[in-house]
């Protein structure tokens, strides 16, 4: 006949709560990194805006240059 080995059940009760432990902190860091990802992704969107405005400014500034010397040579 075979002789089980009895597990302590103080080793069960602390497996479980390691990993309940375990699992909750998995889910809070899942929640941080999703909150994150949403930021980089607005942070994107500000990011081009800001490209695109900058481009603009150039732009505006070449034509008020080009306007300035136009109305210099007159």
């Amino acid at each position: 006949m075979t002789e089980l080995r009895k597990i302590p059940v103080a080793l069960v009760a602390a497996l479980l709560v390691q990993t309940l432990g375990g699992l909750v902190w998995a889910g809070g860091a899942a929640a941080r990194i999703a909150t994150l990802e949403q930021r980089v992704g607005e942070q994107r969107l500000v990011a081009e805006r800001l490209a695109r405005l900058e481009a603009q400014g150039e732009a505006t500034r070449a034509a008020v240059e080009r306007i300035e010397r136009r109305l210099e040579e007159k």
